[in-house]
């Protein structure tokens, strides 16, 4: 089987056709059975489990049809990134208006506080932060969320 990157180049059209977007290939072995794990995501809200369903039918099929994956057996599994994957893109941001998020600057600051919005970059409880500023950001799962909504992007640590 090829590598997750060429792989990636591949299965772009087929994910897009479908109504989604890659987000990442992993290409594993677990001693001769060879794993093709595919996140995606939707541009502007999360997916549903049928059209996950839709786009894992695309791809196996578009898999099926293709010789450049050699002969080799391989489990498929499709899914989407879970609420515990890092924020990267502007994109991420912007599907996640309103969820409180963990935000640590390139120069280890620490802030926590709710996303406003994301273009032309993120800004959380007022304050923007510049892609290229962020060495990791995160969704804060919340049970229950406050009723107070005047929050603001909180130095922690």
């Amino acid at each position: 089987m090829k590598q997750a990157t060429q792989i990636e180049g591949f299965l772009t059209t087929v994910v897009e056709r479908a109504g989604a977007s890659l987000e990442e290939v992993k290409v594993s072995a677990q001693g001769k059975h060879r794993f093709l794990t595919v996140l995606i995501d939707h541009e502007e809200r999360h997916l549903t489990l049928d059209e996950v369903t839709e786009v894992s039918k695309a791809i196996s099929q578009a898999i099926d049809e293709s010789s450049e994956f050699g002969i080799s057996a391989f489990t498929l599994e499709v899914s989407s990134p879970g609420i515990d994957r890092p924020l990267t893109k502007l994109r991420h941001f912007r599907k996640n208006i309103g969820r409180l998020a963990n935000i640590t600057t390139a120069t280890g600051e620490k802030y926590q506080g709710r996303i406003e919005s994301a273009d032309p970059v993120p800004v959380i409880d007022g304050r923007a932060f510049p892609l290229d500023e962020i060495k990791r950001a995160m969704v804060e799962i919340e049970f229950r969320r406050p009723d107070d909504s005047n929050h603001s992007a909180k130095r922690r640590g």
